[in-house]
């Protein structure tokens, strides 16, 4: 026997989708009676118990997590005995992330099994949609949606309901969270919620909260994980097992109603391109960036002050702008409207500067609203949209910011326009795609579809805020979720030649705690190198990242004998099934953005053959129940077949190949190094180039550590200073001096046409201007702006550009096994001295615009010092002065060359003007013109 499940507003059985950023939902239901599928209109009314009415027992709920790399399989069993002589009719309950897919639910009653399968949907997608927006509204707290199932058991006999739905886990506020709802709605003899969770990166943050649960007030004292709660974890792998006993579940509720078991998690990330993996020919790529300054932002907070709001709802709105308008930044601009039949604006037709003063004004004002009128949701929007439009015309051409809408309303739209259609074509044409639109919803009257797909349409996001006593705290989470932006515009591109069917690449911001999701199909299985590009705009900075990734070991596919593989293919293919759920989260956002029907149908039909593929529940497919007409013997763990046990250490098999981030060759190529020999490396050793004399000059400084050197000064023209601080290390074994030193930092202080500071050791770059920036020398990355560009090649150089004219390449040397006498340092290269002024000085700056000459001089006094034991002694002619210098070579870069030079002894005396000691600073960013100089 065969069921469709049908599509129906008033049914019992709920399959529910929903995008992170757009919902949809299916509604079915069926009763199974003696294993005789039959069709039900309605929900079946529960009849009033009897005295003597023996109700079904649930004797088995059991919920097992698996998370591999922040994809979600999660299944769910549970078992209902019927102890009466009379059929009874059991409901099957469970709420499931509104965010996930259904995969799998299967029944066994009397028995006998029903499976189901995913089939196609004759229909188009358009009418199950707008079923769908008729109860969207019956989503269930804490982002949930609620999946029923009545069936009817024969008399002593029982139910076994298996469930599975799966879902990509979104990072917000820093963290992973995975919410499991236990309310079996009566106390369970056998109860167990198990997650385990794999990160190949690497685990670094876990916690489990309290049962969540909006029905009972909540003890925010109380931040313990739940009685009975164990937790195992390793650097890799966690497992966390929630298993109370009826004693235990009695001290929570009586009810059976426990609540949300959330587990919280955040994983090991590194700077650069990210965490790549890849698994069977598809790859995913992870980005979340840390330690970036934030960007300014543009803002207007546009509240609902109808009457629908007076109470609760006003007051804990009022509360949580209050503590936003706290959390706004010296650099934000922003303004506030409350709309109800009229449209009120703080400041009119400008957006104002944070001040304290323009905060205290902003508290009065919403202060000042009073509820009152209807609902116009269009004139709000339009007036929030023509103050961020006039104000970025007038302002486009300062640095980089980021613009945002923040709707709030509690209801739908009852004055003005009134159209949805007119209401989402107007926001449209008014934003242009110039800032995003992120709304609220408040409350259970809102239409939440029309909010959802503004935001949808206007690179936002919606979310529901429950009118409960934490709604202030609701709002002002959501607020903390976008409030601090540090990338804008970013696009990660991968070789048209290596990749194919990749998920969408590009987007609008990049938010502090949240993450950026891409995954595609590599064209090349066997390649071993996937080069990856990011670029993004950072306040004034444009930042390039850059790397090879270089793919090495194993390949899932030839891993054998792994008992989670071969009992699980999900598993198997968690990428490439991560893959299938985000391409059609992204077709479904295309088709709600979508105003051709033609188009829609394609997207329809595509999405549907995506469904299909990998069993996902969508408004485009239906649910087919079977019967197959055979009786199954349940074992006593029916839910083993859905899970594996003893997963612990097999679930690191799952790594599939491992992927690294070697020296990227094409960047490499990209920035050779420069063939200049004017330097300073090593002990550390001096090389200054005279091209036009053919000549090369060299010379040591024996410093002391702790020294700060002046290596180029053009303070007063370029605006450029370079400084060099020292750090020592004993003398090799029968060597001739007492110590070593190195560049342990360099400092470049750049004075026009900003000042801006940049310090670089040999693990990190710090670039301060109006805003700081910390990269790590481990990671090519690439950051630029109108006059200033730093480029890291991994573990080898960085170089700094100033106004296209000026550059320094900095040599990073790094030690695996460092003898004693040896410290990771710096060395520094002038490659580019264009633009620095013939007044520079500095130890190497005071030769760039000099011609020098060598001549040889005979010996007339016994005892002088000769040039290669002759009698003759070679001198050389430099800014009026005679030096005595002898042949020798020095290599540079590493090694790679090597230079035939005169060298100066004693401290380049004579050679420099003055002596070292007039070239220490006291700090490193010292860049007075107390030195001595060029200048006349």
């Amino acid at each position: 026997m065969i069921f469709l499940v049908g599509l129906c507003l008033c049914l019992s059985l709920v399959l529910g989708e929903q995008g992170s950023e757009n919902t949809e939902s299916n509604l079915f239901e069926f009763t199974i009676t003696n294993g005789i599928a039959e069709k039900v209109a309605s929900r079946f009314p529960r009849q009033a118990p009897s005295r003597r009415e023996i109700r079904p027992l649930v004797t088995d709920f059991t919920v097992k997590s698996t998370i591999i790399s922040r994809y979600a399989f999660t299944a769910v069993s549970c078992t209902m005995v019927n102890r009466a002589v009379e059929a009874k009719e059991v409901v099957f309950q469970m709420q499931i992330p509104a965010a996930a897919f259904v995969s799998n639910f299967t029944m066994i009653i009397g028995g006998r099994t029903y499976h189901s399968e995913v089939t196609w949907r004759k229909k188009t997608g358009e009418n199950n949609i707008q079923e769908y927006d008729k109860v969207i509204s019956d989503r269930g707290e804490n982002e949930m949606e609620t999946f029923n199932a009545s069936a009817t058991i024969p008399g002593r006999n029982k139910a076994v309901f298996l469930l599975k739905y799966e879902e990509l886990l979104q990072r917000r506020l820093g963290v992973y969270e995975h919410a499991i709802s236990v309310r079996p709605l009566q106390l369970v003899g056998n109860l167990l919620v198990e997650v385990n969770i794999l990160e190949t990166s690497g685990i670094t943050f876990l916690e489990v909260l309290p049962l969540q649960n909006k029905q009972k007030s909540k003890n925010l004292e109380d931040t313990a994980p739940p009685p009975s709660t164990v937790i195992n974890q390793t650097e890799n792998f966690a497992r966390i097992t929630f298993k109370p006993n009826v004693f235990q579940q009695a001290k929570i509720t009586q009810n059976g109603i426990l609540g949300d078991f959330v587990v919280r998690y955040d994983v090991r990330r590194e700077l650069s391109v990210g965490d790549i993996q890849v698994l069977n020919g598809y790859f995913v790529h992870y980005f979340a960036p840390t330690d970036l300054p934030p960007l300014p932002k543009n803002v207007v907070f546009v509240i609902d002050t109808s009457a629908s709001m007076v109470g609760t709802k006003i007051r804990q709105t009022k509360e949580a702008l209050f503590t936003i308008l706290r959390d706004l930044r010296p650099d934000d601009h922003f303004n506030i409207i409350g709309f109800s039949n009229r449209i009120k604006v703080w400041q009119p037709n400008e957006l104002v500067k944070v001040t304290p003063n323009n905060i205290r004004d902003a508290k009065k004002f919403i202060f000042g609203l009073s509820p009152t009128g209807g609902t116009n949701i269009n004139g709000g929007i339009q007036t929030a949209s023509n103050l961020l439009n006039d104000y970025l015309a007038n302002n486009s051409k300062h640095e980089k910011s980021v613009s945002l809408v923040i709707f709030l309303t509690d209801g739908r739209p009852t004055i003005g326009e009134i159209e949805s259609s007119r209401i989402l074509k107007n926001t449209k044409n008014a934003i242009r795609e110039k800032f995003c639109l992120f709304s609220i919803g408040i409350g259970n009257d809102v239409d939440f579809h029309l909010l959802e797909k503004l935001s949808l349409e206007n690179c936002g996001m919606m979310r529901r805020i429950s009118e409960d006593e934490d709604a202030a705290l609701q709002l002002k989470g959501f607020y903390d979720e976008i409030g601090t932006p540090l990338l804008s515009d970013i696009r990660i591109d991968y070789p048209q030649n290596s990749v194919e069917y990749v998920t969408q690449n590009m987007f609008y911001n990049y938010f502090n705690g949240s993450e950026i999701v891409v995954a595609g199909k590599l064209v090349n299985q066997s390649g071993d190198i996937l080069h990856v590009e990011i670029k993004a705009s950072n306040n004034n900075k444009y930042v390039i990242l850059e790397a090879d990734i270089k793919i090495e070991g194993t390949g899932q596919n030839e891993i054998t004998g792994s008992e989670i593989f071969e009992d699980n293919k999900e598993y198997r293919s968690h990428i490439e099934r991560l893959w299938g759920y985000l391409t059609f989260k992204e077709l479904l956002t295309a088709w709600h953005k979508s105003d051709s029907d033609v188009e829609k149908g394609a997207i329809t039909r595509k999405a549907s053959k995506l469904a299909l593929k990998y069993n996902f529940v969508t408004p485009f497919t239906l649910l087919e129940v079977k019967d197959y007409g055979f009786q199954a013997d349940v074992p006593k763990d029916e839910s083993t077949s859905l899970y594996t046990e003893g997963i612990g250490q097999k679930l690191l098999a799952m790594q599939g190949k491992k992927v690294t981030q070697g020296v990227p060759s094409k960047l490499t190529s990209k920035n050779k190094l420069p063939t200049s020999k004017t330097s300073a490396d090593g002990d550390p050793h001096f090389v200054v180039d005279f091209p036009l004399s053919k000549l090369t000059v060299c010379f040591n400084i024996d410093g002391e550590p702790g020294d700060i050197l002046r290596l180029v000064s053009d303070h007063k023209n370029s605006g450029v200073t370079v400084n060099g601080e020292l750090i020592g290390a004993p003398a090799p074994p029968n060597g001739h001096k007492k110590q070593r030193t190195y560049f342990s930092k360099i400092t470049i202080i750049i004075n026009k046409p900003r000042r801006s500071y940049i310090e670089v050791t040999p693990a990190k770059v710090i670039l301060d201007s109006r805003d700081r920036l910390i990269l790590t020398c481990d990671k090519s990355a690439t950051v630029k702006n109108d006059d200033l560009m730093v480029s890291i090649v991994a573990k080898s150089n960085v170089t700094i550009t100033i106004q296209g004219t000026i550059s320094f390449v900095i040599l990073v040397h790094h030690y695996k096994n460092p003898a004693p006498h040896q410290r990771n340092h710096l060395g520094f290269y002038i490659s580019n001295s264009k633009g620095l002024s013939t007044n520079s000085h500095g130890l190497l700056g005071q030769f760039l615009y000099n011609d020098v000459k060598v001549t040889n001089m005979s010996m007339s006094t016994k005892g002088q010092a000769t040039a290669q034991s002759s009698n003759v002694l070679s001198v050389l002619q430099v800014r009026n002065r005679s030096v005595p210098v002898i042949r020798k070579q020095r290599k540079l870069y590493n090694g790679l060359h090597q230079v035939d030079c005169w060298f100066a002894k004693n401290n380049a005396k004579k050679l420099i003007d003055g002596v070292y000691q007039d070239y220490l600073v006291s700090h490193p960013f010292d860049c007075g013109s107390d030195l001595i100089t060029n200048e006349i």
